[in-house]
């Protein structure tokens, strides 16, 4: 059976939403990164890289959400494009990939949890992640879905992160995006999705954001402390 290495984060969550749209029978197990959990051997031979998801199939490992949706995606034969869009769809894979997860989650960082408030980063990882959410939502103008003219693993991938926007750049940020807004919105009243975002109510997480928290989550600051 397919393990699913999984918490509630923006990249887990939308590989959650494939299983449940393709309705594939997997494992959920959790990682709760509160308390340390990738860091543990086990996980480590399967993700070296110390993050969430990444899925055992059978033997198959495969790390990285955007990995992993294209993995499935190809396997089962569901919720790709057109050939004639394979371009589209990589480049806009990559796109969320190299861009818009990376910014987003700094510029979460520093609006949130950064032990200190620095104006520089805050500002330039706003300006950047807002820049790639216009850049999708200039995208979407016109067009119901990324990619061709069907539900992809794409709207997917956006999906992702899209639907975090207002923790992201704040509570404003929405009416500046509306096709961003009305790709989440038709995304979001889908019954797979409820299940995907109810996955992690299953299982128990830490939810402090205390000391050990921050050390496992921000290496840098344990290291800094030594």
């Amino acid at each position: 059976m397919l393990k699913f290495y999984f918490n509630g984060s923006p990249n887990p969550t939308k590989v959650a939403l494939f299983l449940e749209e393709a309705g594939l029978v997997y494992e959920p197990v959790p990682v709760d990164t509160r308390v340390g959990d990738q860091f543990k051997p086990d996980y480590l031979a399967i993700n070296p890289n110390a993050k969430v998801p990444a899925i055992d199939d059978d033997g198959v490992i495969v790390f990285d959400s955007n990995a992993i949706l294209l993995y499935l995606a190809e396997k089962t034969g569901k919720f790709l494009p057109a050939p004639a869009y394979r371009g589209e769809l990589l480049s806009w894979l990559m796109f969320v990939a190299t861009g818009v997860g990376p910014f987003s989650g700094q510029a979460v960082h520093f609006k949130h949890f950064a032990p200190e408030k620095v104006d520089y980063a805050h500002n330039r990882y706003q300006y950047e992640a807002l820049r790639h959410f216009e850049i999708l939502n200039d995208h979407l103008a016109g067009r119901r879905y990324m990619v061709g003219d069907a539900y992809s693993i794409v709207d997917m991938d956006v999906w992702g992160w899209a639907r975090m926007v207002p923790f992201i750049l704040g509570d404003d940020a929405f009416p500046k995006l509306p096709h961003v807004k009305r790709l989440v919105d038709e995304i979001s009243a889908r019954p797979a999705t409820a299940k995907a975002i109810a996955l992690k109510d299953r299982f128990k997480w830490k939810t402090e954001m205390d000391d050990e928290a921050r050390a496992n989550m921000f290496k840098h600051l344990a290291t800094k402390a030594a």
